[in-house]
């Protein structure tokens, strides 16, 4: 099992998200963080906006990583959403973003969090499963095809 997988459970992936900015998208996620995990929204969105205020999260080629240290957070957890309507996001192309990857770390979060990150990324520079999750219509499926990945094992 990939890293994301691990703290990802299928309950936190939405798709035909209707966001029409990254704030409404980061209100979602952090709705949906309250729902599922007791987290309150606006310590969820908090986060997320203090991070993207140090350089945009979008990656290019319409996907972005928020992100953020949650203090009280015992362990990473993350959430999936796949937009309805491609939004502004500031990426390095330009492009605007549909597919959405929420990282939340404990405060103290250190390597494990890099590694969850650089696998995520990793992940995404799969260019026909980046297309798969981005078209995916079914919050099920697109679990599934995460949950399925399997990074380069490391030769070291």
């Amino acid at each position: 099992m990939n890293r994301l997988a691990a703290i990802l459970p299928a309950d936190n992936v939405s798709v035909n998200v209707d966001a029409s900015s990254k704030k409404r998208a980061f209100e979602h996620a952090g709705l949906l963080f309250e729902n599922h995990h007791q987290m309150a929204r606006a310590l969820v969105t908090d986060n997320l906006f203090a991070r993207e205020r140090l350089g945009s999260t979008g990656l290019g080629h319409g996907v972005a990583i928020p992100h953020g240290r949650v203090k009280g957070l015992k362990n990473p957890l993350a959430a999936v959403l796949r937009l309805q309507q491609p939004i502004a996001f500031d990426a390095p192309d330009d492009e605007p973003v549909s597919l959405l990857i929420f990282l939340l770390v404990p405060e103290a979060a250190t390597q494990r969090h890099l590694e969850i990150l650089s696998e995520i990324a990793e992940m995404l520079s799969d260019r026909e499963l980046r297309e798969q999750l981005k078209a995916e219509s079914e919050a099920a499926t697109l679990h599934k095809l995460i949950a399925a990945w399997e990074p380069l094992k490391s030769v070291a």
